[in-house]
């Protein structure tokens, strides 16, 4: 496939580290109560990719995570008769056919994480072909990794370029363009990497792999959500975000949903637009609706042992 020709794109602005600290903190000192906590923690649990994503992966356990995206929804405990199901499973590609299958008629969408997730290690064509049989497979999402050290060594063209090609890619399915922050170094290179991705056609625009740490932060999320908000201003593109990695709690989660609403508005409160890549989080999700319905705590374990 042929390189693209990067456009001049205005330049990112220089980011204030302390006040991203500032308003982190801020907005973590927002309480929700009752009746919105629990819409809260019901958007939360529509919000998450349910993940497997390990050498040791077989059909038995892609099947077995399947089977746990589809009882989130009814778990039959108080509480929890009426609740959404996730966002998505997220799987490598060769399991989508098995994925696909399991998900048929649910309404959750699969997702695959091609182009040599974690690391990206490998040529751009070899990539490209990854993505195209994934897709062709049947994901409905493709979730891909930049060359980190491209980037960093300033050959931001070829990172805009291979963003660009797995866009294209894709054809129907809708790209999440993974950053890794933990390896980005300075809130300033997260920014500049967030307008490149969205630039070069991510529909969604994604902390980490989950495997480098740190991984997302509310400080780091803050930056790429500002970019969203930015890019949405000059442009009116809707750009989607997902941290992924290191949110274990409902109280974190609902964090990051007050940080989202409070930067970009009640629009992007939505699956379509927001994401958590927090597998453990659903269980405690769970828990908190429940011992909202009962007044008590149910255990971890009535939910899910995975």
């Amino acid at each position: 496939m042929t390189a693209l020709t990067m456009p001049d794109l205005p330049p990112s602005p220089s980011i204030d580290q302390v006040g991203v600290h500032e308003r982190v903190a801020r907005l973590a000192s927002r309480s929700i109560k009752k009746d919105a906590k629990v819409h809260a923690l019901k958007l939360a649990l529509s919000m998450i990719d349910l993940t497997t994503l390990t050498g040791a992966d077989t059909p038995g356990k892609v099947k077995q995570l399947c089977t746990k995206a589809k009882q989130l929804a009814d778990p039959g405990l108080p509480g929890c008769d009426d609740l959404p199901h996730v966002g998505a499973v997220c799987v490598y590609p060769t399991m989508v056919p098995v994925a696909k299958r399991e998900l048929e008629g649910t309404g959750i969408h699969l997702a695959a994480v091609a182009t040599g997730f974690p690391t990206g290690q490998y040529p751009l064509p070899v990539r490209l072909e990854d993505t195209r049989r994934a897709v062709e497979a049947g994901a409905d999402e493709i979730d891909m990794v930049i060359s980190r050290g491209r980037f960093l060594a300033g050959d931001v063209a070829y990172v805009y370029d291979e963003i660009a090609q797995t866009k294209a890619a894709c054809g129907p399915a809708h790209l999440k363009v993974i950053l890794e922050t933990g390896e980005l170094s300075t809130y300033d290179n997260v920014r500049r990497a967030s307008d490149l991705a969205m630039h070069a056609g991510a529909d969604f625009i994604k902390t980490s792999t989950g495997t480098v740490s740190p991984a997302a932060t509310p400080e780091v999320t803050l930056v790429m959500l500002q970019a969203i908000a930015d890019f949405h201003r000059a442009t009116g593109k809707v750009i989607g975000m997902k941290p992924a990695g290191g949110i274990k709690t409902a109280k974190q989660a609902i964090q990051y949903l007050v940080m989202v609403r409070e930067t970009l508005g009640q629009h992007w409160l939505h699956p379509d637009r927001f994401r958590f890549g927090a597998s453990s989080l659903a269980n405690d999700v769970l828990m908190q609706i429940a011992k909202q319905a009962s007044g008590s705590y149910q255990s971890g374990d009535y939910f899910s042992l995975d």
